[in-house]
């Protein structure tokens, strides 16, 4: 063969090579978009075409990013493929745990994550491991890419990674203008983050929840503006002295009890027993008792959140959604129900029978006027249901520190239990189901059913206890949120109905849970009455005949015309239940003076 020959049949080899990597370069990206999506769903049909192409369009810009960074195509490609099957596998459980996606908060979320993994059952369905091998098979083929050489000057890969960091920049402002979500027809309810990764795409949607990291300041707020309106109800407040009841001030024990609901809510089944009697007896007809449905911001986890709702009377609805308020904004004093119940001579109580830095909440509790806390390194050889420590033990130890308190000082003591901590599909030696959903077939049903059971009479061993207490005492009991949806998915087949095909009105159901303010004094009964977490503090005021702070004053009144507001929705006084940007101007006012209550009070 003759040099030119040779030459020439170099060069075609040369420019095959550089065709082939152009097309793998191309390709590759496609796939690994499509195969990350089917981890958790079919994109063709939860996507329209145009959100399919803003997420292919975005997988290059990401792939042309790390082409210029690394000056390696296969380099690129592996790593690309390889992080979106790391945070497909990821965003998988985290769906199965707690019927949301993984969104951008959720990286202050790391640490509490990590300390309640290994209670988890990893299991993967046969679409998730078909599209994980999928996504290996894209890695191998990439690895046996031909590439002898870094094929970009170090210069002009700082100058294109700049230029790519720019545009993955302009793409992520473009995509979050209202102009771009309708004209490219993009789902923005962020209420419903699991529909918005399934539309949207699951890159895409995070990109767009980016947004919303930041809290921005209400529409024409002004702080001075804000803490004069709070003022004006200081005026109702302030010199107020405490009635109590007959002039003592009663105990004061909240329990929020983890996971627990009546999923009677979504729709009717039968079991062989009742798994909530006492619980339900009080609610229809116990004495001396207020009680309703609580409707809460989170589903299936965040157990934070409803915390932060209870103590503070804030709102989840005005902050992002997925946000955990722990964690990225409480860092100063914030006022709470603990810190007004402490300018009446209080001792305040924190307790959680599981790891203080779940959460945050050694760190935060003494910011919210919680003084003593106990976590599990106070609870001395409890009883455990499964992995966790039992509600009974939970009350007992409830008891143990009623029963050391100076005698006559007022008790306000914040609980959350975890014995029905998720997940539910395992079995223990140390727990026997006893109840069980006719015609459904789901362990993970009938053992959270059955969980529900050993509270429901952990708690009538707590109120027997307190009803024999000669200091008047309220207890106040609430769930944080219901179970994942996979717990009640055997529900909804009962009834011919399936978690993709809710109505919105069966939606905001998901999201509610029992409540019961309980007194061993008399005190008038009142059922039936929902609200939401928010307000639930100045209903324990009012029972314990305890004038509130400037903001649960305030929040009384705005009970009155809107019973519930929640992230999910608001219901006014006439019933009428909206989405909560339908009430901007309404609650407008409440949105500034949490702003203040959060961000600006703190300032000199």
């Amino acid at each position: 063969m003759n040099t030119a020959l040779l030459k020439k049949t170099l060069l075609n080899k040369s420019l095959l090579s550089k065709i082939k990597n152009i097309i793998v370069a191309l390709v590759a990206p496609v796939l690994t978009f499509y195969l990350f999506e089917f981890l958790t769903h079919n994109p063709f049909k939860t996507m329209k075409t145009p959100a399919q192409v803003l997420n292919i369009i975005l997988f290059e810009i990401l792939m042309l990013f790390l082409v210029v960074t690394f000056g390696r195509l296969r380099r690129a490609l592996m790593t690309l493929t390889g992080f979106f099957l790391i945070a497909g596998i990821a965003n998988y459980f985290v769906l199965q745990f707690r019927s949301a996606p993984i969104m951008p908060w959720d990286i202050f979320s790391i640490k509490t994550a990590a300390s309640v993994a290994d209670n988890f059952k990893y299991t993967m369905d046969k679409d998730a491991i078909l599209s994980s091998l999928g996504l290996v098979t894209v890695l191998v083929l990439e690895f046996f890419l031909a590439e002898k050489k870094r094929f970009i000057h170090w210069k002009i890969r700082l100058g294109g990674t700049l230029v790519c960091t720019l545009l993955i920049y302009g793409f992520t402002v473009m995509i979050q203008a209202d102009s771009s979500v309708s004209r490219f027809k993009l789902y923005d309810k962020l209420f419903t983050p699991t529909t918005m990764s399934y539309k949207d795409g699951t890159a895409l949607a995070f990109l767009m929840e980016l947004e919303y990291l930041i809290v921005d300041k209400p529409s024409g707020y002004k702080a001075s503006e804000a803490k004069e309106l709070l003022s004006s109800y200081a005026q109702d407040s302030e010199n107020v002295p405490a009635e109590g009841i007959n002039g003592t001030l009663p105990n004061i024990i909240v329990i929020m009890n983890e996971a627990f609901s009546d999923p009677a809510v979504l729709a009717d089944f039968e079991t062989n027993q009742d798994y909530m009697p006492f619980v339900r007896s009080l609610m229809e007809n116990g004495e001396n008792t207020k009680s309703g449905y609580l409707h809460v911001s989170v589903l299936g986890g965040n157990t934070a959140n409803t915390e932060f709702e209870f103590l503070t009377g804030n709102s989840m609805a005005f902050l992002p959604q997925g946000s955990i308020p722990y964690q990225q904004y409480i860092k100063n004093e914030v006022p709470s129900l603990a810190s007004h119940l402490k300018e009446y001579g209080y001792t305040t109580i924190g307790m959680h029978p599981y790891n203080s830095s779940g959460w945050e909440r050694d760190e935060v509790y003494p910011l919210l006027g919680l003084d003593t806390n106990y976590f599990i390194r106070d609870f001395k050889d409890p009883e455990i249901i499964r992995k966790y420590v039992s509600d009974k033990a939970d009350y007992e130890k409830i008891i143990e520190l009623f029963e050391a308190k100076e005698e006559g000082k007022p008790l306000f003591l914040f609980n959350v239990t975890m014995q029905n901590h998720s997940s539910y599909t395992e079995a223990f030696d140390n727990f026997t189901p006893d109840i069980s959903v006719n015609g459904a077939d789901s362990d993970a049903l009938n053992n959270y059913l059955s969980l529900i059971h050993l509270s429901d009479q952990a708690l009538e061993y707590l109120l027997s206890y307190f009803a024999r207490v000669n200091e008047p005492t309220l207890v106040v009991f609430f769930g944080d949120h219901q179970p994942t949806n996979s717990v009640v998915r055997p529900i909804w087949k009962l009834n011919g109905k399936s978690d993709s095909s809710l109505t919105e009105e069966e939606n905001a159901r998901r999201y509610q849970v029992p409540y019961i303010i309980w007194a061993n004094y008399p005190m008038e009964s009142v059922h039936g009455e929902d609200t939401s977490v928010n307000f639930l503090a100045s209903k324990v005021l009012d029972a314990a005949g305890i004038p509130h702070s400037p903001y649960n004053a305030y929040l009384s009144e705005l009970s009155e015309s809107f019973p519930v507001i929640s992230s999910i929705q608001a219901v006014n006084s006439d019933g009428t239940a909206a989405p909560i940007t339908n009430w901007n101007t309404e609650l407008l006012p409440y949105q500034s003076l949490q702003y203040y209550q959060l961000f600006d009070s703190n300032k000199k």
